[in-house]
């Protein structure tokens, strides 16, 4: 048996993520025009369902815990150039 963390979206603004361990029900390829892409079937004890490509589904730990802070968008943070200019 496999598992991954469901990631039904439980509030408005995305914020908070079910996390339970959703149950991976059936794994098949999918075609696209970039390439097949591993896909799977889940299922959560709360009733969320899921059918799409793995990398849609998954999520990091640590994007799951700052959940709430950041409300899941990945944000780039600022790189400073090495002769102290700004990059803004």
């Amino acid at each position: 048996m496999e598992f991954l963390a469901c990631p039904a979206r439980l509030n408005g603004n995305g914020s908070v993520r079910c996390g339970l361990p959703a149950e991976v029900t059936c794994r098949f390829t999918m075609r696209s025009s970039d390439g097949p892409l591993e896909s799977v079937m889940i299922q959560c004890p709360a009733g969320h369902h899921f059918n799409a490509p793995v990398e849609f589904l998954t999520f990091e730990d640590d994007e799951f815990l700052r959940g709430t802070e950041q409300g899941f968008t990945r944000q780039r943070q600022p790189v400073a150039a090495e002769d102290g200019e700004d990059t803004a």
